[in-house]
């Protein structure tokens, strides 16, 4: 069994680090690239969103390197993605490509379903390595989503263009390159280090922005055009409603990991504009622009593909909420056709408005970077 999961962000990581150590052979596919969203844009359905064809791309490219296991996430409500599984098999299994398909679903009632299905998959692991090898990759998850958190901190406070985004690779790496489970503290370690050595000028002015959205478009970079970078570079700290890690625990560990973010309050705080669940993160969108704006963050941008049903509901939302709580909002709507230019555009006079209107209010002393864009 040679298994391959799609790209979401750095979740390859944390995923290859658990079933390599069940001792189950894992391909990773090439990072998600323009080749790899054109094979699923020529052999997916037209009118699917844009995660359904980079996951195919992913299958397509990996299925050239052997893979013959595909292991997908499934998911339950309005949202597609509840079938994009066998969508995608069905698919792969019409171009001649005979993959075995395995959907992880999210337990309904207790952990044990997940833990059922990865046991599957490694076949003679004993349960208690199992269990290990999961912490193992939620660590690594926790690890990642640490780095991410101070890259963010950082980047729009870095004395020297780049320091960051080079700081980052290298923590990624050491990450990665952690084995056991016995390695990884040392390593997390390391990698924690490495970003704290990045020089910064922690008086510099900059915008808050808080991300929300869709999970997919939220966590990679391919999809969403490397935002969190491009707005690092204009002098904008970001914050994600979504890491992998509280995402891990709130939807497959069913909150067992205490003391981590969730989006329960977020859900809370939505019910006064959005009275019902509506699939996907739609409902966590409009709850976490109101914990952005009563948390003094600057501005909220939205993230979502095209014809994501949840998010465009939860799109509809944001005015109301923009001016009842007087934060600005944007959204930014991902396809196979979106470009560079047309998002730097729209980001830095979004940026432009929230820092102007922070100046006004006596909030941001001398104006915020735009450098390198």
């Amino acid at each position: 069994m040679k298994v391959v999961y799609p790209h979401m962000g750095h979740m390859w990581i944390c995923v290859k680090a658990m079933l390599e150590y069940l001792g189950v052979e894992v391909v990773v596919p090439p990072p998600s690239s323009k080749k790899t969203l054109q094979l699923g844009v020529k052999h997916g359905p037209e009118f699917a969103c844009m995660p359904l064809k980079l996951n195919l791309g992913n299958f397509i490219e990996a299925a050239e390197m052997g893979a013959d296991t595909m292991v997908m996430a499934g998911g339950c409500g309005p949202c597609r993605f509840g079938y994009y599984a066998q969508v995608e098999h069905a698919i792969l299994q019409d171009l001649g490509y005979r993959y075995n398909l395995i959907v992880l679903e999210p337990p309904q009632k207790h952990i044990g379903e997940l833990l059922g299905k990865i046991k599957y998959i490694t076949g003679n692991s004993s349960w208690r390595r199992v269990i290990k090898g999961i912490q193992f990759g939620y660590r690594k998850a926790k690890a990642m989503d640490e780095v991410e958190r101070m890259a963010h901190y950082s980047r729009p406070r870095e004395r020297q263009t780049g320091d960051t985004d080079r700081a980052l690779q290298a923590a990624l790496r050491e990450i990665v390159h952690a084995a056991t489970p016995d390695e990884l503290p040392q390593a997390r370690e390391k990698a924690v280090a490495i970003m704290g050595g990045v020089a910064v000028d922690s008086h510099r002015p900059v915008v808050r922005i808080g991300l929300v959205g869709e999970i997919y478009t939220l966590l990679e970079p391919f999809t969403n055009l490397d935002i969190e970078r491009k707005l690092g570079g204009m002098g904008v700290e970001v914050d994600r409603s979504i890491y992998l890690s509280e995402w891990i625990n709130e939807h497959l560990f069913m909150g067992l990991v205490k003391n981590m973010r969730t989006n329960k309050l977020a859900k809370q705080k939505a019910l006064k504009y959005l009275k019902h669940f509506v699939g996907g993160h739609g409902l966590e969108t409009v709850g976490n622009t109101i914990l952005y704006a009563e948390q003094g963050f600057d501005g909220v941008i939205q993230l979502l593909p095209f014809t994501c049903m949840p998010e465009i509901v939860a799109q509809s939302i944001l005015p109301k909420i923009s001016a009842d709580l007087g934060i600005p909002t944007m959204t930014l709507i991902v396809d196979e056709q979106s470009g560079d230019a047309g998002i730097v555009t729209r980001l830095e006079a979004f940026v432009d408005l929230l820092a102007r209107k922070k100046q006004a209010a006596g909030g941001l002393a001398g104006n915020v970077l735009l450098s390198g864009y």
